[in-house]
């Protein structure tokens, strides 16, 4: 049992260390498997405009709204994973991961 509470805790210091990356990388995996329905509701929204004033409106909706998601989600989710202590912060980034694999195989 303290081998597992051992491992528990090492890798959850590794992960305290890199977790404005690990928070960075679940904000793009969410963008990944989520922009395809941000860009329908938008198309939707943007359904009555002209061709030539869709497509490139269509370009910056996407790239600011993404953008601002990398921004401003990312700190957000570094500070409530920094909430977790040594033992809980690994399984529930392990618990993360594997919602995500779920979520993209479902997709």
């Amino acid at each position: 049992m303290d081998l597992v509470l051992d491992l528990l805790a090492t890798v959850s210091r590794w992960s305290r260390s890199n977790l404005s990356e690990i928070a960075l990388a679940l904000v793009g995996c969410l963008l990944v498997l989520f922009g395809a329905d941000f860009k329908s509701w938008v198309e939707q929204r943007l359904g009555a405009i002209a061709g030539a004033l869709r497509v490139p409106l269509m370009a910056l909706l996407c790239m600011v709204g993404s953008g601002a998601a990398l921004i401003y989600a990312t700190p957000w989710i570094v500070r409530g994973l920094s909430q977790f202590n040594n033992y809980s912060l690994a399984p529930v980034l392990l618990v993360v991961l594997v919602l995500i694999g779920v979520v993209a195989d479902r997709r």
